[in-house]
């Protein structure tokens, strides 16, 4: 069950919604606790007066205290001292995500890189279906932006590229991201059928967030909860989450939320990973464990060229020798080649790829000496 509590303890207040201005709360948690700080903080939007439509009904805009600053300078503190107090919190490979619109995003980016934070991308959230421009004075404000920044530049933030990659069809990610506004079921109400929340974040939005740069385990900061949709993400991919929200109403919408939320199973929370982050596995491994024996033949994509294995894990052609990279580049007549998709050995009449040993070795690589998978 979530609780709403204000956090007065040094211990990290793990799946917990706190309650209190963001800033003090964030300087009374452990310094370096948090992996990732998702932050969408007030817009310090400059309404003047109400907005109607067309038919002369009130456009439900957002006009609470919370989004109220008497002045930009104003403004630009409240952002220096909230960016502080979360540069402090976040691990030293931490990140953070900042959305905004265009009344607030750029005094907030240079906050950001002001404060230390090294800037990674910025996206485009553009709204598949966003409110019209009723007045006909301005564009239709179809899109909010994100700028997502590493504490350090030398930080060794966490990205899940082929995960995202797997995400969207096959194709690498790109910084413009596609996705409807809050409504419907998930747009959270209150007793009276109004929004419990004027700019209640899409659920969808928060998962391409959590899945490209957060894992299961790791801790994410909101410092402005909200009705929880960060919290309510990060309970179902298996992340905990740290909420700041100093109204009462929101802190409550957002804990009957979450309590009805089920973490995925653990099978459903695996992700694709990086072939990066494999294991290296020299060829020379594959022939010194016998999978390959010393003088057997190698054939290239497409049965055009062979080369035999040596005995130190390089190969010989009629007119080349090196690695199976070098002799499989030499032979293609290009910079470079990747051997282990490249050469072939036939077992029972078919080639078969010897980048199926090197994912054997791996699969090895991954059990320790008690039989458990790490």
């Amino acid at each position: 069950m979530t609780k709403s509590k204000t956090v007065e303890a040094i211990e990290l207040p793990l799946n917990q919604i706190l309650s209190g201005d963001c800033i003090d709360v964030m300087n009374a948690l452990p310094a370096g606790s948090v992996d990732l700080i998702f932050a969408d903080p007030p817009y310090n939007l400059q309404l003047k007066g109400d907005l109607h439509r067309p038919d002369n009904s009130l456009v439900d805009a957002v006009n609470d205290h919370w989004d109220q600053f008497s002045s930009f300078a104003v403004y630009d503190d409240f952002t220096r001292k909230w960016l502080a107090a979360a540069r402090r919190l976040l691990k030293p490979n931490g990140a953070i995500w900042v959305i905004g619109s265009y009344h607030n995003i750029f005094r907030v980016g240079t906050a950001l890189q002001d404060a230390g934070y090294w800037m990674l991308n910025d996206v485009i959230w553009r709204k598949s279906n966003p409110m019209p421009n009723f007045k006909g004075k301005r564009l239709t404000n179809a899109h909010e932006t994100l700028l997502w920044a590493s504490r350090d530049e030398g930080s060794k933030y966490t990205f899940n590229y082929e995960a995202l990659k797997e995400l969207n069809d096959g194709v690498q990610m790109r910084s413009d991201w596609v996705i409807p506004l809050c409504t419907g079921h998930e747009r959270l109400k209150d007793e009276n059928g109004d929004k419990a929340h004027p700019t209640q974040k899409p659920e969808a939005l928060l998962h391409r967030v959590l899945l490209a740069t957060t894992n299961p385990g790791d801790v994410v900061l909101d410092p402005f909860f909200g009705t929880g949709t960060t919290g309510a993400v990060a309970k179902m991919l298996g992340r905990d989450f740290i909420g700041i929200e100093r109204e009462e109403a929101y802190r409550k919408a957002a804990a009957e939320r979450i309590s009805r939320v089920r973490k995925f199973d653990a099978s459903a929370l695996e992700i694709t990973g990086s072939k990066r982050a494999e294991p290296r596995v020299p060829f020379g491994q594959v022939v010194e464990r016998g999978m390959l024996r010393p003088g057997e033949e190698l054939f290239s994509i497409g049965n055009r060229y062979k080369a035999k294995v040596r005995a130190d894990g390089t190969l010989v052609g009629n007119d080349v020798k090196g690695s199976i990279h070098q002799v499989g580049a030499h032979y293609e007549g290009a910079p470079s080649c990747n051997g282990w998709t490249y050469w072939h050995f036939k077992r029972d009449g078919k080639m078969i790829p010897i980048d199926i040993l090197r994912q054997q070795i791996r699969s090895e690589m991954e059990v320790d000496q008690g039989g458990r998978r790490h």
